[in-house]
């Protein structure tokens, strides 16, 4: 390319416009840095944005993510977001699949409603006494490691030390969770309502040697230090839209409609049509499945990515009810039962059947599930009339469907499957079917979408709709690990010096947290200065 023709070196271009790449766009711009983020879509936010599915109908859903846990106050501060986060008094609900008529019901403002609840379904008050001395032995864990994960990298042997539990490291580290659990817990449904954190996007079984399993479970108890799952008022676009403000208040420039098509590791982009970006360091907001690629079509020579290949193993399912639905459960409200994790046919050897199944190739009959009601806690997220009217959101996220099933099937009919066997799993545990709680839109469509692995690959670029960008990584350094570089040391770190990772593919950079943005921004103001 003619130097007259020749783009403005940008310190640092990003590639993707997901909230990690606004969260490093803040940073860097703040510290004085010409960014530049470049986004294919129309809009900037990735997988946390809110959308009106429903021509006519005034409800913003989060589409995609929908709950807050890893984000970090001090990205929060240090950004000066307007984000507002709500926490949810009912942790979770779960009907009883073999006698729906009765559930646990787990308040975390009421221990003694908790312990009935529980005796309800399981004949006496300990296993609710099991689930609590459960839930703190582990809380250590969190308060221990939540402060780290905006710190550079430590070693594993450092942070087992701090902990100070060999034998709780065991059981979480180096052991399947499933042991974990059955010594804690006695019942069926309370290993299930744990184990479920531990599967969320994740296909594996509860004694699953890889530990993926553990991994999952790990980031999704450490959250605040607490493990608590918050509502983003206004919906996840909100949190998307306060990130954007803030990254062009400090200097960032935001291009939507410029798709990365190839990636040279010395910090020359190629955007579809042509135009050349040059940066002093790229920061990669796709996933490590998509950088291999855009680093391929630019010739460079990349080894080949170590371990499975990204596979997501969720469905996600939006719905705006014109009511919640009956309870076979009379003691509990629906009202309180949908505001947590409602919790469907996920008992620990449900979960396990399910993926038996799922790995022969079928559609696990019944489906286990978790659904959320945003509304309950955030109303703002419907217009006035559809709040007055008592309508409310729906949100199902099934467990135990890897991206596998939905290979080499017609994507429509695959979604249908899904969806019919969803509903099926939801109708076993209501008084009514579902579908007659559903909203109509205007013209005539029931307020009711599916979303998929596939969709998610085919709208956001995601391989595998694998929502952590491949395979998660413990939160830590190995021990033997090189950690002499920036990058290494926040764990963002290519084979390429110039290009460091800040989505969710990078260590620790998994769920709506902003943690890989805030850390490959970290690695970058050391490399920039040098």
């Amino acid at each position: 390319m003619p130097d007259a023709a020749r783009s403005p070196v940008y310190d640092v271009a990003i590639v993707g416009g997901g909230h990690n790449a606004l969260v490093a766009a803040g940073y860097l711009a703040r510290a004085g840095r010409s960014v530049v983020v470049l986004e294919k879509l129309d809009h900037v936010g990735g997988a946390a944005v809110s959308e009106r599915p429903w021509a006519g109908v005034d409800a913003r859903l989060s589409r995609y993510s929908y709950l807050v846990s890893l984000l970090p106050r001090s990205i929060v501060d240090d950004l000066g977001l307007g984000i507002r986060l709500l926490r949810r008094r009912y942790s979770s609900y779960t009907p009883d699949p073999a006698d729906p008529t009765r559930g646990v019901l787990v308040d975390t403002a009421d221990a003694a409603a908790t312990a009935d609840s529980f005796a309800q379904v399981t004949g006496s008050t300990a296993e609710a006494e099991r689930f609590a001395d459960f839930s703190e032995r582990i809380a250590p864990v969190g308060r221990l490691l939540f402060p780290s994960m905006t710190e550079p990298l430590r070693r594993a042997a450092a942070v087992r030390g701090d902990l100070g539990d060999d034998d709780l490291w065991g059981e979480l580290v180096e052991r399947p969770l499933g042991e974990l659990l059955r010594s804690s817990l006695d019942t069926d449904i309370a290993r299930g309502i744990a184990l479920t954190d531990g599967l969320i996007g994740t296909f594996a079984t509860a004694d699953d040697e890889s530990l993926r399993q553990n991994r999952c479970f790990l980031y999704h108890v450490i959250g605040g230090g607490t493990g608590h799952w918050d509502v983003p008022v206004g919906g996840m676009g909100c949190v998307t839209a306060e990130l954007s403000r803030a990254a062009r208040d400090a200097g960032a420039e935001l291009r939507t409609d410029s798709e990365v098509v190839a990636l040279a590791p010395d910090g020359e982009i190629t955007v579809a049509g042509g135009a050349r970006v040059h940066a002093r360091l790229v920061l990669s907001g796709v996933g490590p499945a998509v950088l291999t690629r855009l680093l391929a079509a630019a010739g460079a020579a990349e080894p080949a990515a170590p371990g499975p290949a990204p596979e997501g193993a969720q469905l996600k399912v939006n719905m705006l009810l014109q009511r919640l639905p009956r309870l076979r459960d009379a003691r509990v409200a629906p009202e309180a039962a949908f505001a947590g994790t409602f919790h469907v046919n996920e008992t620990l050897s449900q979960l396990d059947a399910a993926h038996a199944t799922a790995l022969s190739g079928g559609i696990p009959d019944p489906l286990p599930a978790e659904i959320y009601c945003h509304s309950l806690t955030d109303p703002t997220i419907l217009g006035a009339e559809l709040r007055e009217s008592g309508a409310h959101t729906l949100t199902l996220f099934g467990l135990q469907v890897p991206h596998r099933l939905l290979e080499g099937r017609d994507p429509d009919a695959a979604r249908t499957a899904l969806l019919d066997a969803a509903q099926r799993s939801l109708d076993a545990v209501l008084a009514e079917p579902i579908a007659d709680c559903v909203y109509v839109a205007p013209d005539g469509t029931p307020c009711v979408e599916a979303r998929t692995t596939a969709d998610l690959e085919q709208s956001l670029g995601m391989v595998g709709g694998d929502i952590f960008h491949g395979p998660l990584s413990w939160p830590w350094a190995g021990d033997d690990e090189p950690l002499d570089t920036p990058a290494q040391r926040w764990g963002v770190a290519t084979p390429h010096p110039a290009v460091l990772l800040c989505g969710s593919g990078a260590r620790r950079g998994g769920a709506v947290s902003g943690l890989g943005g805030h850390n490959a921004a970290m690695a970058a103001l050391e490399l920039l200065v040098r």
